[in-house]
């Protein structure tokens, strides 16, 4: 005679499931509340633009601005060199106006990206879409502030076919993206200041880079005055104006800019 498994009521194996389903649900609401607690914090930067970032968007006779998927500056004498910035993690876009409009000022093309999130380096390739747009243009330079930076690098690391030349503003390429054995024209340009970016790391990354490239050391500048957003947490104070340390920073670019239009 066979035997008969009888299961009675099935609540433990019921109560069993709900346990499980409580942990997943728990575990999800976790989930959900920390990666909603980062995008507020990405897109909710503790910082206050300045006026003269608005007065430099304004178009003029010479040059026209135009903010849609990018912000542009685009000089009325249509250029063969471009310009293409990327923002320091969490700081808006506006922020390096006043550099790409004197930048734009000199007969460059200049692009401010828009990252998402507010962070570069969630999305390096946002360079292409521009040179792509803008297919006139025969030579660019990409470069960035501080986490915009390391975002740069990685881009010119994988297009080196199209990028002629790289800047860095209190900023480093990252260790993977050695550049010491290339022909890139390469600008670093830091602050003796800055209480973000330590001027070690900066004197190492020469490795990195090759031997010709240029390093400029802004004396008494700081992170922040890289763009026009106030100051930033963990910075030391500049004892530079502002204005002259954007002043430098430019010129900076321009003679980066001079030296690719040279290598052509």
């Amino acid at each position: 005679m066979s035997e008969v498994l009888v299961v009675d009521s099935g609540q433990p194996i019921q109560g069993k499931n709900r346990r499980w389903l409580w942990i997943l649900l728990s575990i999800i609401a976790i989930l959900a509340i920390a990666i909603g607690g980062f995008v507020f914090w990405a897109l909710n930067p503790t910082v206050v633009i300045d006026e003269i970032a608005y007065n430099a968007i304004e178009s003029n006779e010479n040059i026209t601005i135009t903010d849609d998927a990018w912000l542009a500056f685009l000089p009325h004498t249509p250029p063969t060199t471009g310009v293409i910035i990327y923002p320091g993690g969490r700081v808006p876009a506006l922020a390096y106006a006043p550099i790409a409009r004197q930048i734009a000022d000199a007969g460059y093309l200049v692009v401010i990206v828009y990252p998402p999130l507010n962070l570069a380096i969630l999305n390096t390739n946002l360079a292409t879409p521009v040179i792509e747009h803008f297919s006139a243009v025969e030579q660019w330079i990409v470069g960035g502030h501080s986490l915009g930076g390391s975002a740069a690098s990685i881009y010119t690391n994988s297009h080196m076919e199209t990028v002629d030349g790289l800047f860095f503003m209190a900023s480093y390429p990252l260790e993977s993206n050695d550049f010491s054995e290339t022909d890139l024209d390469v600008t670093s340009i830091y602050g003796t200041n800055d209480g973000l970016v330590a001027l070690e790391d900066i004197e190492a990354s020469r490795d990195n880079v090759p031997a010709a490239s240029v390093f400029v050391e802004i004396e008494g500048g700081n992170h922040a005055q890289f763009g026009y957003y106030g100051t930033q947490s963990g910075d030391n104070e500049a004892t530079i104006a502002h204005d002259e340390q954007i002043t430098q920073t430019v010129d900076a670019i321009l003679d980066l800019l001079f030296k690719v239009e040279r290598n052509q």
